[in-house]
């Protein structure tokens, strides 16, 4: 990890293959995100570190990040751990380099790493989180989706007020867990994605599941110990493994958004069938989670996006 702590800021240096801009663009998609704020081409953003309340905004300056805190001059330590969360919030330690000498040779993924060059999957730290988002976008579209995870937030979670603005941090498993399905569904959380999302934070707070000992295991004992949780199918243990447990060979072959992407992609007139789906899997063998995410920011092209059907735009229930 790369950075220069200057105590009331700290000062991270990403590698090469990094684009704010394009990390900023997929952030700052859904105006109904609460978990962090874009203004004026910065990111805001609040966490707790050892139960301190730590503010901090993040703009691109030549070739780092300036990272100032915005409530505060945290601790020695915890300013190590702000750096620490930030690298894996934009996934820094992954080496592009390797991924995008690999596209090279993919008809369709070189064109997306040459368009988007630099983006990196935005990883979200926290597992509960992570598990919660996934099963509140199951079937729905992402707008509604939003909605849902606002209204959980707010409603559960934490937050801090800084100049006259409210930032919010995401409820913990372990404020959920006293909950019941009643409380949940005032939200118009359906019954059984409460009682998936009750049922996740009980096994958390028991502590049968939980990020360090699924970061230790392989894909396949990763994939199967999620499975056992219901409300996770295989979509969900994907997506997570993608976005929370940095396993760059999941592919959620179901997702609708891949299949438009491809289908644009391809100039196709349908969508790709589950086995072409598995071939374009076979064939990015290792890379699979990186194929997904730029596929999904080829969403985001509105030169891409044009192409869509609008029946298909708003059924996906993707980009997260």
């Amino acid at each position: 990890m790369n950075w220069v702590d200057a105590q009331s800021e700290i000062r991270i240096y990403p590698p090469e293959e990094f684009s704010f801009d394009e990390c900023l663009l997929f952030l700052g998609r859904s105006e109904l995100e609460i978990l962090h704020e874009i203004k004026d081409g910065c990111v805001y953003k609040l966490i707790v570190v050892n139960g301190e309340f730590i503010l901090f905004k993040i703009e691109s300056i030549r070739d780092f990040m300036k990272v100032e805190f915005l409530n505060g001059i945290p601790s020695e330590d915890a300013r190590q751990q702000v750096a620490e969360y930030i690298w894996e919030w934009f996934e820094l330690d992954m080496d592009l380099r390797v991924f995008y000498e690999w596209a090279d040779d993919d008809p369709i993924l070189s064109k997306l790493t040459r368009n988007y060059f630099g983006l990196r999957m935005i990883c979200i730290h926290d597992l509960f989180e992570a598990l919660v988002w996934a099963i509140l976008g199951q079937q729905i579209n992402l707008s509604f989706a939003y909605t849902l995870k606002k209204r959980f937030v707010e409603q559960f979670g934490k937050s801090l007020a800084v100049d006259g603005d409210r930032y919010w941090l995401f409820p913990s498993f372990e404020e959920i867990a006293s909950l019941n399905v009643e409380d949940l569904r005032k939200l118009q959380i359906t019954g059984r994605k409460a009682e998936y999302i009750l049922g996740i934070a009980n096994a958390m707070s028991k502590g049968g599941l939980t990020k360090e000992s699924l970061m230790k295991q392989d894909e396949e004992q990763v994939r199967k110990s999620l499975l056992q949780y219901k409300g996770i199918g295989a979509w969900t243990a994907d997506y997570v493994m993608m976005k929370c447990l940095h396993v760059t060979t999941s592919f959620p072959i179901g997702d609708v958004g891949l299949q438009n992407a491809l289908k644009v992609l391809l100039g196709y007139d349908r969508k790709p069938t589950r086995e072409e789906m598995e071939e374009f899997s076979a064939k990015w063998e290792g890379w699979q989670g990186y194929a997904a995410f730029y596929l999904w920011r080829s969403l985001y092209d509105e030169t891409i996006q044009t192409a869509i059907p609008i029946a298909n735009r708003h059924n996906r229930n993707t980009g997260h």
